[in-house]
């Protein structure tokens, strides 16, 4: 019996070689100097909490069948952070009186949900989280959004390629509570949610088995926007994105599967054929500060996963090209003194150039092969005419080109070719 270890990682996680991670960091960047313009200031929370943290608000489903908990070696029961929504509340009333307001957060953590892994959704993923703490008016729903989409027109994308949906679930609860009795209100709005993971069959039989008064609700959730009324939460905010040239439609069964939502709840969908799903979503929350007992604070925020966003980039030609860190390679000719190409590649990384050295006792050719594969665009043999003279030749891996030049013009050389190349 063979004892060799598997070479794959934890189902529903993954591994990050320099190419995923290329990616990842260009992901991460995006979201990062996007927030940072909108006044946004980054923070971080601890990976495990306390699980009271996700039974008082989080839904239901994720708190009894995809959360890592367990209890620790004194007896706390902890979990491995689903969300990071209940977190920042947390930190937020911790920092309750020494806070200005709005208070503007983001931050891009790591969590855990144990779910079947599928296309966009996985069991490790990062997140971007933002939040806006202290604004009670639309003024912060409009913001959130403007945010969302100027992060998805920052990856290259246009309106074709997504759309935002919004609707009020305190509408849609108070509707819901005028047909069953208020204590399963949150079974039928969870039941609504995940509406579009069932056949229409399906979910009418499930909600007759449920309601009483199905006809209204069924009124409802076929609605459209021209019966809103004038002060209706969605209405006024999709008429505020509207001035500002971003368009958002009213979507009546848009639930948001997390307890703690009071009114607007929004989601973005990805409009590509193979991928026509939410990429991710939030809404206004404004009691769950108070649940660490300070004062309530209105908030509204999203979070935008990274696993669904690749996908979409992937999809609509959005990923940028690899491009690794290392930009120049010298390597030695067959018995050049490895030290004069270490003495080089110091002082190229002096002018600012990220330099790898290959010494290796290899043919030439095989050296080329190799920074090929790693991707790396240009490539300095040092033999003993290089030595001599001064003179190199910088060959360029990608376009497969040749420029001779002195070596201490290799610097402004590649510094130009990226500065093109942008």
């Amino acid at each position: 019996m063979s004892n060799q270890l598997s070479k794959d990682p934890y189902r529903g996680t993954r591994d990050f070689a320099p190419r995923d991670m290329f990616l990842q960091t260009y992901i991460f960047n995006t979201w990062r100097n996007v927030c940072q313009s909108f006044g946004y200031e980054e923070y971080m929370t601890p990976t495990i909490e306390p699980i009271d943290l996700y039974t008082a608000k989080t839904s239901q489903e994720i708190v009894s069948q995809q959360t890592y908990s367990f209890e620790d070696r004194g007896g706390r029961n902890i979990t491995i952070r689903p969300e990071m929504t209940p977190s920042v509340a947390r930190l937020v009333a911790q920092q309750r009186q020494e806070s200005g307001y709005p208070l503007r957060l983001f931050s891009i953590p790591n969590c855990m949900r144990y779910e079947r892994p599928q296309k966009g959704r996985l069991r490790e993923f990062w997140q971007l989280n933002a939040d806006i703490f202290g604004d009670d008016t639309l003024n912060a729903e409009y913001e959130m959004l403007k945010l969302a989409d100027d992060i998805m027109k920052a990856f290259g994308a246009d309106e074709s390629m997504y759309e935002i949906r919004i609707n009020s679930k305190k509408t849609l609860r108070a509707n819901i509570e005028m047909s069953v009795p208020k204590t399963n209100t949150e079974d039928i709005v969870r039941l609504i949610d995940s509406k579009d993971k069932m056949s229409t069959e399906e979910f009418e039989q499930k909600l007759k088995d449920s309601v009483e008064n199905v006809a209204s609700i069924e009124c409802y959730l076929s609605d459209d926007y021209s019966n809103l009324g004038k002060d209706s939460s969605v209405k006024q905010t999709i008429d505020l994105l509207e001035k500002s040239g971003t368009r958002a439609v009213f979507d009546p069964s848009l639930a948001r599967g997390f307890d703690y939502y009071t009114d607007i709840v929004f989601e973005v969908f990805d409009k590509h054929p193979e991928n026509n799903r939410s990429m991710f979503g939030g809404g206004r929350y404004d009691n769950l500060v108070g649940m660490f007992g300070v004062d309530p604070l209105p908030t509204v925020g999203f979070g935008m996963g990274d696993a669904t966003l690749a996908e979409f980039l992937r999809l609509h030609e959005l990923t940028p090209d690899y491009m690794p860190a290392t930009e120049l390679i010298v390597a030695t000719l067959e018995g050049t003194d490895p030290s004069e190409v270490q003495e080089l590649a110091s002082d190229l990384r002096e002018d600012g150039v990220n330099v790898a050295v290959d010494v290796l006792n290899k043919k030439a050719d095989k050296k080329i092969k190799s920074a090929i594969k790693l991707g790396v665009p240009f490539m300095v043999f040092i033999g003993d005419k290089e030595i001599e003279s001064g003179e190199v030749v910088v060959k360029n891996l990608r376009e497969e080109t040749e420029h001779t030049m002195p070596a201490e013009n290799i610097p402004a050389f590649i510094a130009d070719y990226f500065e093109i190349d942008e």
